[in-house]
Parts: C-alpha cells; structure tokens; sequence
C-alpha cells in the first residue's frame, strides 16, 4: 500500500510538470485533449490508491467472517470430543465417530454425598471417617448438549470441500504416564480460498497477540495437555455473551 501511495504522488506531480510543458510546448487546440487525458490518468491514480487502502481492509472483514465460521466448528468438535472422553475414557480417533457418538451415547446423571464411618484404630479407640459416595441417578443423552449446534457437519470447513484433519497422540509425563491428546485443525489457505494471495500468504506469517498465529487454525495440541485453540478471545466473545444471557 505504501509503495502505491508514493506512486500516486510521484504521478501527481508528474502531471504537474506535464501540464506546465503542454501550456508552453503544445499548440492550444490540442490541450483541451490532452488536459481529458490527464484527467483520466489522476482518475486511474486515485482509484489505485484508494484500491490499494480499502483492499487490506475488505480482506481483514472477510477473513474475520471466514475464520468465525471455522472456529465455530472447531469448538463443537472440542466439546464433543470432551464429552466423548467423559463418557468413554478416550477420544475419538475420526471426527464421523463423534457423529454417531452424539446421536447415541449418554452421559450418565451423578449425585454426590458425604457419609461416615466408624474405624477401629486400635487399643479400643475408634475414628469417624468422612468419605465421599456418588451414586448414579439416571442418564441424559449427549445430543442435549448440543441443541442448535450443526455437529453433523462439524467435520466440514464451511465454505469449503475440505474437512478438518484430526490427529491423535499422547504426552509423556514427568512420572512415566501418558497423557491421550489431540488436535484438529484446517490450513488458513484453505478457509481463504479465492482471495488476494499475497494478503493470505501476510496472514501465514501471523504472529500478534490479536491474530490466529500461524498456518493453520486449530484447536487442541499434540505437544501439550491443551484443548485452547490458537485464535485470540475476540473470538469468544459471542460465547461469553451468550453464557450471560
């Protein structure tokens, strides 16, 4: 954009100096031509320039409205793959399984409680000894979390032919046990698909606080115990709102 802006002023004084030129050198009957011409050329310089501003900005609305669209997916397949481990122990290893594990599993209904208890500790002396009791009450299907939620076609990057791609691996811990995790995530070319290719290839190299970092838009990790997404929390504000509701 800067570079095009110092084109557009370095144009404007070239015609400055062409007109100066043409009222000296050129005959009269032919400025009234040659002024429409110059016209024509500061109308193109200007058009250039105010291209070249409002591009960035057209790019960064769509982009934000693109990128809403892929999160909000990516945050139904994190919510189903947390209840998918609640329910089973394990995670999904294919987005389609998470499907069906809505449509079909439960979540089983708990109630807790504390109880006591007499202990012998010896010598005729006894202790009462609080311990916790959960009993299970009934069961509440999964889909219910997910009321108003497009889950069937959570797999696909909307706007796309493209889905997700999800892995899954472990995490070592200092102790010697492992830790299931995993990650779904979509390149940014691909949700950007169709739009300025230098602006996108920008987009890749995103670093700021405020910005989907790098490549890709993701959710979970493979290097980490994490299910945080990489895009900063403006993208959760509709969610916060909503919970307040």
């Amino acid at each position: 954009m800067f570079t095009v802006l110092v084109l557009f002023i370095v144009g404007i004084i070239a015609c400055y100096f062409l007109a100066k030129a043409i009222i000296k050198f050129v005959p009269k009957k032919v400025h009234a031509f040659i002024s429409l011409a110059l016209y024509a050329i500061v109308a193109l310089l200007a058009y250039k320039s105010y291209d070249a501003v409002m591009k960035p900005i057209k790019f960064n609305q769509e982009k934000e409205r693109r990128y809403t669209l892929a999160i909000d997916n990516l945050k139904i397949i994190r919510d189903a793959q947390t209840a998918h481990r609640t329910v089973t122990g394990s995670f999904a290893k294919k987005i389609e399984d998470l499907v069906i594990f809505i449509d079909t599993a439960q979540f089983a209904v708990t109630e807790a409680r504390n109880e006591t208890k007499t202990v012998d500790a010896g010598g005729g002396i006894t202790n009462e000894v609080e311990f916790r009791v959960v009993d299970t009450t009934g069961y509440t299907d999964v889909r219910a979390n997910f009321v108003g939620k497009d889950y069937k076609a959570m797999m696909n990057v909307p706007g796309t032919d493209k889905q997700y791609t999800m892995t899954l691996g472990t995490v070592p811990r200092t102790n010697g046990a492992v830790v299931a995790v995993y990650e779904v995530k979509v390149a940014k070319e691909v949700v950007l698909h169709g739009m300025d290719p230098d602006l996108i290839n920008l987009e890749e190299e995103a670093f700021a606080d405020n910005q989907v970092k790098g490549k890709f838009i993701s959710v979970g990790s493979l290097g980490e115990v994490s299910d945080s997404g990489n895009w900063p929390p403006t993208y959760d504000l509709a969610d916060i709102q909503k919970a307040k509701q």
